[in-house]
């Protein structure tokens, strides 16, 4: 029998969707909100897929709710996804907060 204790090796994501920074230095533990949040606002179907086999919809939701943004269809869905209110959001009550200047 085997003690080791088994790594999830890091969810296959589309790469390009970090553009800012190296991904090899990315920890996907400790930076899960940062790569939730990318793959949420950025990513597609597939990688969607993938971070919710990776982190599992507990965590992500968890997560998500703390993101300080979130385009206004992205919120939508994640609301529809995960049973969840734009209230339960920090950048929902943030846009609230301050309103856009052009309002068309």
């Amino acid at each position: 029998m085997n003690d080791r204790i088994k790594i999830k090796p890091h969810p296959q994501i589309a790469e390009r969707l970090f553009w800012d920074i190296n991904t090899e230095n990315l920890d996907f533990q400790k930076d899960r909100l940062y790569v939730i949040d990318r793959i949420m606002n950025y990513g597609g179907w597939n990688d969607f897929l993938e971070v919710l086999r990776y982190y599992g919809e507990e965590v992500i939701r968890t997560e998500i709710v703390r993101s300080s943004y979130l385009k206004k269809d992205v919120l939508n869905f994640i609301c529809f996804y995960f049973d969840l209110k734009p209230t339960d959001f920090k950048c929902y009550t943030r846009r609230q907060s301050h309103p856009e200047l052009w309002d068309f």
